[in-house]
């Protein structure tokens, strides 16, 4: 405490005067305060002298000069010394204050304008003067970059014409830059970035529009350049170029080349040129140089595809052990992918399960998925392939193929390949073994299980065994409720059991479910048009036609959709979207040509059949319409040929070789027609027309065979009548005898009329006549002329026209004279 100082009550206080108020700084006064108004007058720059009388600081002897006395306060009580205080008429000396305005010398016409406005406004800005030579240039350069730059945006767009066409200017403006600043002789560098980019994005875009010689000049230019650095490189684009030529030599010297410009420390780059080395080898046949390749690239970098590479390389020249190794590698090469862990939520902190749902479905989460799915397809296709080439047979091949995966971090492709080994089964056609296969994984988890279950219901489906189809469906679907196919296989079963409701009921639970399941999107159209709900139908087959824009299976549908909804037009347009996908499709050719014969329009209708007739010569409907139109527009020696055909596919039908002799009666080769009615009727004695015809024929041209053919004739109506007569008679009686055993008759023949129908059926057959006996009709009720013989119906002519066409045929009216009859 010895040290420590108390101010005494006499002293001054160290803060008073700290709310005290200094005129000083009173700025409604300054116009009378003569010490400001002279420090305003002084001369910008100069200070006023300064003088032993003015005090430098306020711990000088003297006080300020103030109202408020004597009393001399500290510096901190009074803030910053004053600047414009006058004593004894001398200016004090200003501090910091020129950057305001202020100036310690007065000048003649100063006033205080420490913002300047007097000066007015400044003065405009000088614009530039575009006709120099470095601003034109300047100009030149920047519609180079723009044409650049807008013919990648073309290429990205798939504009590959424009992005050509902008790359061709931008390089006919570089050249006129070049020659522009040799003329002026400028002293600036040339922009080589710029004409870099020029030719390099000439050669890209020559090289899309497969224009590739252009491309490799290009790339000449450049590489031949050595003011462009690492323009080496561009020899792989070369190579690349070479590639799709298909110059393979060419290709690989470039690929070297350009492996050879490049550093080691550019590893990712040196790998994907040995990769296309290996490629090019492969093309060439040359799988051991490939091999070389691929087994460098697995030593310093394995991935995925190279490893697919070398097995089908080991493959290729059948060695087992290097198949064997090589798959080893595959399922060994290391993704880069975490763990499906991290993406499932450990604890309930809101904040880190907002991340993990944010980063669930990310880009990075979807690469990782599409590496995976690659990784997975290769290593199944692999094994699909060294199978049956690693071990006797392909079934101990899959066996290996199983073992090494169940070891390996694709545990979960076992399964996959064990429902492989299935599916291969079936495609032998050992449909035991295959059965056999799938029904070990029905203790399996549910997910293997319910795939298994479902090929079991579509085999067993195949097979037209619906119950076992129905039950292992059941079974997929208990398995697991979300498989779209089984509920589709469940569907076809309830389907074929025509309960269309029901049907349609699971084909909209596989939908839910999936809704890009075609199948089941498919079938539902087909469910709508069964139950006649055809709008419903339509509905589905268009939405599907949004998804398979080239299934001809569609299109077909919907144009027979809007065939039933009487639209010929609109399925017209849609079987001519169907051949455009599939041209040479018969059926849909057939079926166009017969819209089009309903519309009236036959030549368009003949050029469709013939269309169809040509990619499939068995279809008698086709042959039927073909023929028919050639005897419509009388020239039946053109239809001749469809009825020859018809009559190889159809041996036993008749009518074909009478159509062949009607049309050869048609074109006046009375010779031609003769024979061929003897020819069916050797092949078809008891045919009535074949009989008539050679009667006409004979009769006309004189021959004597013609009495012949009339007894015969006779005697095959007399026997058709008997025949006939037979059926009626029998008909008759059946029906009498069901009438008489029901009123349980007392009559004389009533022990007949209880007998069997085959007992009172031959009792009719007894009483009729003989063959050779006059036949009379016990009843006047006409004969039923429609009965059906075991040859086949009566042969009616082709009907060649919509309207019955009023034939002119020398035989037509002529009736068989009675001097043709036996006496």
């Amino acid at each position: 405490m010895e040290h420590v100082h108390l101010a005494a009550e006499d002293e001054d206080d160290l803060y008073s005067g700290y709310n005290e108020y200094n005129p000083v700084f009173d700025a409604d006064e300054l116009e009378n305060d003569v010490g400001f108004q002279q420090a305003v007058k002084t001369s910008y720059g100069r200070r006023p002298p300064m003088t032993a009388k003015i005090p430098g600081t306020a711990l000088a002897a003297r006080p300020l000069g103030t109202s408020f006395g004597a009393r001399v306060p500290l510096a901190s009580s009074l803030g910053r010394p004053t600047t414009g205080a006058v004593q004894d008429g001398a200016a004090r000396p200003m501090t910091a204050v020129r950057a305001a305005g202020y100036s310690s010398a007065v000048r003649k016409g100063f006033s205080f304008d420490p913002l300047g406005q007097s000066r007015g406004p400044a003065p405009p800005l000088e614009s530039k003067n575009e006709d120099t030579p470095e601003e034109k240039i300047k100009q030149m350069e920047k519609k180079i970059y723009e044409l650049t730059e807008e013919s990648c945006m073309a290429h990205s767009r798939g504009d590959l014409q424009l992005a050509l066409e902008k790359a061709k200017e931008a390089g006919r403006k570089e050249r006129a830059l070049t020659r522009q600043r040799e003329e002026i002789g400028l002293a600036a560098p040339v922009n080589w970035d710029l004409t870099f980019s020029v030719l390099f994005n000439l050669a890209i875009q020559h090289a899309a529009n497969d224009m590739y010689a252009e491309a490799l000049n290009t790339y000449q230019v450049i590489v031949k350049n050595k003011t462009f650095s690492n323009a080496g490189r561009l020899k792989v684009n070369m190579a690349n170029i070479y590639f799709k030529q298909r110059n393979y030599q060419k290709a690989i010297k470039f690929y070297r080349m350009a492996l050879d410009q490049i550093p080691n420390t550019h590893k990712e780059m040196r790998i994907k040129i040995m990769q296309n080395i290996g490629i090019v080898f492969i093309k060439m046949g040359q799988y051991s140089d490939a091999i070389t390749s691929f087994d460098q690239i697995m030593s310093d970098s394995p991935n995925i595809k190279t490893a697919f590479n070398l097995i089908l390389c080991y493959f290729a020249i059948g060695d087992r052990e290097n198949m064997k190794k090589a798959f080893q590698k595959l399922i060994s090469v290391d993704l880069g992918i975490g763990e499906e862990d991290k993406y499932i939520p450990a604890n309930d902190d809101p904040h880190t399960n907002l991340v993990i749902e944010a980063i669930k479905n990310d880009q990075l989460r979807q690469m990782e998925r599409e590496k995976q799915s690659l990784a997975e397809k290769f290593i199944m296709t692999s094994a699909k392939l060294i199978a049956p080439a690693i071990e006797t047979s392909f079934a101990a091949g899959f066996d290996w193929c199983v073992d090494m995966v169940k070891t390996s971090q694709y545990t979960e492709l076992a399964n996959d390949l064990e429902i492989n080994k299935a599916i291969t089964y079936l495609r032998q056609r050992d449909f035991s073994k295959a059965v056999e296969t799938l029904k070990m994984f029905e203790k399996k988890d549910s997910r293997v299980k319910s795939a298994a279950a479902t090929n079991l219901s579509f085999l067993y489906f195949l097979e037209n065994d619906y119950g076992q189809a129905d039950r292992y469906a059941d079974l997929a679907i208990v398995a697991d409720r979300y498989n779209s196919a089984a509920l589709v296989n469940k569907g076809n079963i309830v389907f074929v059991n025509q309960d269309y409701e029901k049907a349609a009921e699971f084909y909209k639970d596989a939908l839910r479910n999936d809704s890009s399941c075609t199948e089941a999107l498919y079938n539902l159209g087909l469910t709508y048009k069964k139950l006649s709900r055809l709008g419903e139908a339509l509905d589905c087959y268009l939405k599907l036609h949004t998804i398979l824009r080239n299934s001809a299976q569609v299109m077909f549908q919907l144009a027979t959709l809007y065939e039933i909804l009487d639209d010929p037009n609109q399925s017209i347009d849609w079987l001519k979207q169907l051949l455009s996908v599939s041209p040479t499709d018969p059926q849909a050719l057939a079926k166009l040509g017969e819209l089009y014969d309903n519309e009236g329009d036959k030549s368009q209708a003949i050029q469709y059949y013939y269309e169809s007739f040509r990619y499939f010569p068995s279809n008698i409907e086709v042959i039927e319409w073909l023929g028919a139109y050639y005897i419509d527009t009388q020239v039946c020696e053109k239809a001749i040929p469809y009825f020859e055909r018809a009559m190889l596919i159809q041996p036993t039908q008749a009518k074909w070789q009478l159509m062949m002799a009607s049309c050869y009666r048609r074109s006046g080769n009375y010779q031609k027609a003769l024979e061929t009615y003897k020819d069916i009727h050797r092949r078809f004695p008891e045919n009535i027309e074949c009989l008539r015809f050679l009667v006409r024929l004979c009769t006309d041209m004189g021959l004597k065979e013609v009495q012949e053919y009339a007894t015969k004739l006779k005697k095959v109506e007399k026997l058709k009548e008997i025949r006939e007569q037979r059926v009626k008679s029998g008909r008759d009686g059946s029906a009498r005898g069901r009438r008489e055993g029901s009123a349980s008759s007392d009559s004389g023949q009533s022990s007949q009329g209880t007998s069997a129908k085959g007992e009172r059926l031959s009792a009719k057959l007894k009483a009729l006549p003989g063959a050779n006996e006059p036949y009379e009709a016990s009843s006047n009720k006409e004969i039923d002329a429609s009965y059906v013989d075991r040859l086949g119906p009566q042969i009616d002519r082709p009907k060649t026209a919509p309207q019955k066409r009023k034939e002119d045929d020398d035989f037509a009216d002529e009736e068989l004279g009675d001097d043709l009859l036996p006496e």
